[in-house]
């Protein structure tokens, strides 16, 4: 196999103010296949990120001058490059928030390496998923060309993260019937659905405000004990 056969490394940019942690993830993430960078306070990281060259940041909450919401605040005005939050354990407001900015995933400190490249990669077949996707999926008034990570309703483009992007794809592709808490985290966050797990909620909260900002035809049902469908007025 020539160098250019080779598949591109993933490049990682890990933002935290810990150096142990970040060494330890320096090492640990080279022989799993990523290239990583590292940065200690927000601002190093808005100007890393706007060098571009990156597919992927992990970014901690709890960082100096500027905090890591501040950072995907300011990031999601220009990037959709996905972010991987780390909260503090039992923090549950943490990975709210950081949900409802626009963090595609979370992780509670302390995690395990192992924990974090599953995470990652999981994020990474989303993305893949997307660009392999239908090219175009519509819903009544609402559009979804996954290829090129757009969604459109009445016109207007919904600013979406990647998970926002995919729980809608399937929610457009079952077509009213009801998709279940189970499947819809395994097939848009790419784990298993466990009894304390939130975010799948928090997505499709953030889902349901971004629709209704434009419209109210189209919208996300809860069906109790199920899951949730698309439902079209």
């Amino acid at each position: 196999m020539t160098q250019a056969d080779r598949p591109a490394r993933v490049r990682l940019l890990i933002v935290d103010d810990d150096r142990e942690l970040c060494a330890m993830l320096l090492e640990y993430l080279g022989p799993e296949g990523f290239l990583t960078e590292t940065a200690g306070t927000g601002q190093a990281a808005l100007e890393r990120i706007a060098r571009g060259g990156l597919d992927l940041v992990v970014l901690d909450v709890m960082l100096p001058e500027l905090s890591g919401f501040e950072v995907l605040r300011r990031l999601r005005a220009t990037s959709q490059i996905p972010v991987l939050m780390l909260t503090a354990r039992g923090e549950e407001i943490d990975r709210v928030v950081g949900l409802e900015m626009g963090a595609d995933d979370y992780l509670a400190k302390p995690f395990s390496p192992r924990e974090l490249v599953a995470r990652i990669r999981a994020i990474l077949r989303r993305i893949s998923t997307e660009a392999q996707a239908a090219p175009q999926l519509t819903f009544g008034p609402l559009s979804i060309d996954a290829r090129a990570h757009c969604a459109r309703i009445e016109g207007q483009d919904l600013e979406l993260t990647s998970a926002e992007l995919r729980i809608l794809e399937l929610l457009v592709l079952a077509d009213t019937r009801t998709v279940g808490r189970e499947d819809l985290t395994t097939q848009a966050l790419g784990r298993r659905l466990l009894p304390t797990d939130r975010s799948l909620d928090t997505h499709v909260s953030n889902l349901r405000r971004k629709l209704g900002r434009f419209t109210d035809r189209v919208s996300i049902q809860g069906v109790r004990g199920a899951g949730y469908a698309l439902i079209q007025r």
